[in-house]
């Protein structure tokens, strides 16, 4: 299985982001080149590049099990403020040539919320904007990521990925989201039925990476709100039988789950849950006392 989770981008870039995905057991991760939040980026350090390529090998790490993930800022959908949509475009295309520097294949998209436009004229400019970028010939390749359906997010079914799919020339893929597609309304106990349409309709090679995430939210509730593996609605055999598909087994699976948190003193501590989970998926056991385990392993480790 090729199994990971987000990792950070830190001040040793790439380098530091394979070192803790090895922390975790993980054979994959996915990562932001910065805060998703804004434009502040670092150049790329080619010394510290190097050393991740040497140290990925090492490891049996490969880049092409590696996601980056575009900043949740970049809105292709609203096109009301040229100014703000050429933006998007541009600040999307300094983030392909990025992973393009870095050898990274994939970068995941939210296609953009419409925001006071109607879903037809949001698509249209989710489209239009991405042939515009597409016109550079990048190396990494755009998944579009299925979306919860939250507020006027497009993408959250399989009639309008398969819209931005088709009128971008195919030149796109898809991330699937275990979260995503249950608030949207799938029903994951199904998940060989939307398998097979999404097979019919666009094709199961395009399918780039999966995200992995229990949610907190009943079925079609559109509010995306992740949980720990098995600490959800979709439950921990759902997950592991999506997980093992044999249908999706090259695929790329990466977990953003939450970091679980202890109080200290009236203040909260988060550690990160992904080495518990690996474990656990791996096992295929679930484990009951998953939070405090994780609590208690990163208390007690300096």
């Amino acid at each position: 299985m090729i199994l990971g989770s987000h990792v950070s981008f830190s001040s040793k870039q790439l380098l530091g982001s394979a070192k803790e995905a090895v922390s975790y057991g993980a054979n994959a991760f996915m990562f932001y080149t910065g805060a998703p939040q804004n434009t502040m980026r670092k150049e790329i350090d080619k010394d510290l590049l190097e050393q991740a390529k040497e140290y990925m090998n090492e490891h049996g790490l490969s880049l092409s099990n590696v996601i980056c993930h575009a900043p949740y800022i970049i809105n292709l959908a609203n096109k009301k403020d040229p100014v703000k949509w050429n933006f998007s475009i541009s600040f999307l295309k300094q983030e392909l040539s990025r992973c393009d520097e870095l050898g990274v294949s994939f970068i995941v998209l939210h296609p953009g919320s419409a925001v006071g436009l109607s879903k037809n004229e949001a698509l249209e400019n989710i489209s239009e904007a991405l042939n515009l970028i597409l016109e550079n010939h990048y190396s990494c390749k755009i998944l579009l990521e299925t979306m919860a359906g939250k507020g006027t997010e497009c993408g959250s079914n399989l009639e309008e990925i398969k819209f931005l799919y088709e009128k971008t020339n195919k030149r796109v893929g898809v991330c699937l989201d275990t979260c995503h597609l249950h608030d949207s309304g799938v029903s994951l106990k199904e998940f060989d039925s939307y398998l097979e349409a999404f097979d019919k309709e666009i094709g199961l090679k395009e399918i780039g990476c999966i995200h992995i995430n229990d949610s907190k939210n009943v079925l079609g509730s559109h509010k995306d709100r992740h949980a720990n593996i098995g600490y959800g609605t979709i439950g921990f055999d759902v997950l592991l039988s999506i997980l093992y598909h044999e249908k999706l087994k090259n695929v790329v699976k990466i977990l953003e789950t939450p970091y679980v948190g202890e109080h200290i003193d009236a203040k909260e501590k988060i550690y990160p849950p992904y080495r518990f989970e690996i474990l656990m998926i791996k096992e295929k056991v679930f484990d009951e006392n998953l939070l405090s385990h994780i609590v208690n392993y990163y208390k007690n480790t300096k």
